[in-house]
């Protein structure tokens, strides 16, 4: 599941003119996962048993190159099924998080999830008792077994950082009991946290909670918006030793864990999950800080759009065009069907059956989930997709970036039997921005008026610094706290507040008086719950990195870059995400599409300039 809430401002439902107009059609079908719940529990109890029944494979693995496979393909039928039970619970959920059953539905797939870890928790040390010789030899005698020639390649290159039997099924116990500070951390940020209440200029009394703060931080009146981050970080600040208590909580259990599993430091870790190469981390923040000059220009773009001479932390958010262009859900499709055909009539034609299909949930709705995503994981159904459609620029820029998921999802599926269609994060994130970079190159064929090309330049302006500098910050931030626990060091929430401060000030030029950074700003990185997931968000940099590649070559007419882009996109995970993405034509450890991305941004900005230049003579 892809969660796009550092992408995009979360959408909630602030009133509900669009879900009163809402039709079935708006609705997805989750009739095509379950009929009923009673058919769920149907498949939970054959789940159940399908367990009971691997238990069998125990010490077995290696009796035969036909038990090994036996034993694989039951092993692949239990994820494939659980999948699917785990995407209704959730999105079941999502539909109405007041309903009680639905919770319960989702905690009961959640207990049937770590019940699937401890059964096959024997797997990988057997596996690699055997050796890579005898499993090559089971690889030879059994054709059938090529499916799994990926996923038996990374099990053995693990090696040296799996435990016997006995310590994996350990670790896999420990699984419901090492989520406490994400947990804890989710319930007071969302819920327990007491938010304050500012009085606007209009006398409008606001609660600022996270929904709230989203909504009133973009605020026309510069006064509001500095009263709305005072008050909002004013509140965090308050928390900084409990949400420093609760970080440092995540930060010592990846510490326990890249210990356990013997590696040097908890970024090593966190990369050798996909075989990723360090350089790419140490390449995309060494680039992100060479091309800083970009960003500022962009900060002085947007300063002086917004009429201010000193540019703040809280005038980031103000839309740079005060025009408001509605894109209702019919056309924000129709729209998206033409933006995407530079990628072919095939794609076009599997986007239209989706829409068809009812793979979407599409209007904010009371106790809906916030935000948008897209579930891929039920290999034998299709993808859903829930969005929160408000009718606006950003919802259609939603539409095509979890559609982007979607598509990729479903090529995949379609090519890949099911061991390897899953992908790696370290992609996903590639067809979600691509779908973006075409959307903009569609609307400003369309455009009208340079209101709205402003409009869609600046969106994409400000797409590019929250997903690609954004994100470096907060990487390098990462980077820097795992280091110090990984050492044995104490960590503060006051002292991460001088860390992320530090970094977030030179991102932002404070030294060089390009946005003024207000001490308080700096409990920002209590907000982020993408910490609690750790080195999880310099990939939606290094996606936007290399789908700024890809979406420029396509543009021009690349057929060759387009075939080999949708091969990047059917190939699921039947190799090492970084060699795919390089054999497609974009090495993520080069600097080359680092630089992509400015050359982008600044493209744009002469774009933009140009067109405020036209308009002073």
């Amino acid at each position: 599941m892809h969660q796009r809430s550092v992408l995009i401002v979360t959408l909630f439902c602030l009133g509900i003119s669009a879900a009163a107009a809402e039709t079935p059609e708006d609705r997805w079908n989750l009739s095509d996962l379950y009929p009923s719940i009673a058919a769920w529990n149907a498949d939970a109890a054959i789940l159940e048993s399908k367990l009971r029944e691997f238990g069998d494979c125990r010490g077995h693995l290696g009796d035969t190159a036909q038990r090994f496979r036996s034993c694989f393909d039951l092993g692949s039928e239990i994820r494939r099924r659980y999948a699917r039970l785990s995407v209704y619970a959730s999105e079941q959920r999502a539909e109405d998080t007041g309903v009680s059953a639905s919770l319960e539905l989702a905690q009961r797939a959640e207990v049937l999830g770590n019940r699937l870890s401890e059964a096959t928790s024997f797997v990988r040390p057997e596996v690699l008792s055997l050796g890579a010789d005898r499993v090559g030899g089971f690889l030879a005698q059994e054709p059938a077994l090529k499916i799994y020639r990926q996923p038996l390649d990374d099990i053995l290159r693990a090696a040296p950082h799996t435990l016997d039997a006995q310590g994996e099924a350990l670790i896999a116990t420990f699984g419901l009991a090492t989520d406490a500070a994400d947990s804890v951390y989710t319930i007071l940020a969302n819920a327990d946290l007491p938010w304050p209440t500012v009085k606007l200029s209009d006398g409008e009394d606001v609660r600022l909670d996270q929904a709230a703060y989203t909504r009133y931080r973009a605020l026309p009146n510069r006064a509001d918006r500095k009263l709305v981050f005072d008050a909002f970080w004013g509140k965090w600040k308050e928390f900084e030793r409990t949400f420093g208590v609760t970080f440092y909580e995540a930060l010592k259990s990846d510490a326990v864990y890249t210990r356990v599993r013997r590696y040097p430091d908890s970024r090593a870790r966190a990369l050798d999950r996909d075989r990723l190469p360090p350089a790419v981390y140490d390449t995309l923040i060494k680039e992100a800080n060479a091309n800083l000059p970009t960003l500022y220009r962009y900060f002085k773009l947007r300063a002086r759009m917004l009429g201010v001479a000193d540019m703040r932390y809280y005038d980031m958010y103000p839309p740079l065009v005060g025009a408001d262009f509605k894109y209702p859900i019919e056309d924000s499709k129709k729209i998206m069907l033409d933006a995407v055909k530079p990628l072919g009539d095939a794609y076009v034609a599997a986007v239209s059956k989706g829409l068809k299909d009812r793979w979407m949930d599409v209007y904010p709705r009371p106790h809906k989930l916030a935000g948008a995503h897209m579930a891929g994981d039920a290999y034998d159904v299709h993808p859903y997709l829930l969005l929160n459609h408000n009718d606006d620029y950003e919802s259609l820029t939603t539409l095509l970036h979890e559609w982007g998921h979607a598509m990729h999802t479903d090529l995949s599926n379609r090519a890949q039997p099911y061991p390897t269609s899953g992908y790696a994060t370290f992609i996903a994130e590639i067809a979600s921005t691509l779908n973006e970079a075409l959307l903009l190159e569609h609307m400003l064929k369309i455009a009208k008026t340079d209101d709205e090309r402003l409009l869609f330049l600046g969106s994409a302006l400000e797409t590019l610094r929250g997903t690609f500098f954004r994100q470096t910050m907060f990487a390098e931030f990462e980077h820097e706290v795992h280091s110090r626990v990984d050492r044995g060091e104490s960590l503060t929430g006051e002292a991460a507040t001088r860390i992320y401060g530090d970094i977030l000030r030179r991102y932002h030029g404070d030294k060089e008086g390009v946005v003024r950074i207000d001490d308080l700003y700096a409990i920002e990185w209590a907000y982020i719950p993408h910490f609690y997931h750790s080195f999880y968000v310099f990939q939606y940099a290094t996606s936007i990195a290399a789908s700024s590649l890809f979406a420029e070559a396509i543009l021009n007419g690349d057929t060759d870059a387009r075939e080999r882009y949708l091969k990047l996109l059917r190939a699921g995970s039947s190799d090492y995400p970084y060699d795919m993405v390089k054999s497609a034509g974009v090495d993520l450890a080069s600097p080359a599409p680092y630089r992509a991305v400015a050359t982008r941004m600044n493209k744009i900005m002469d774009d933009m300039e140009t067109i405020l230049a036209r308009r002073k003579r």
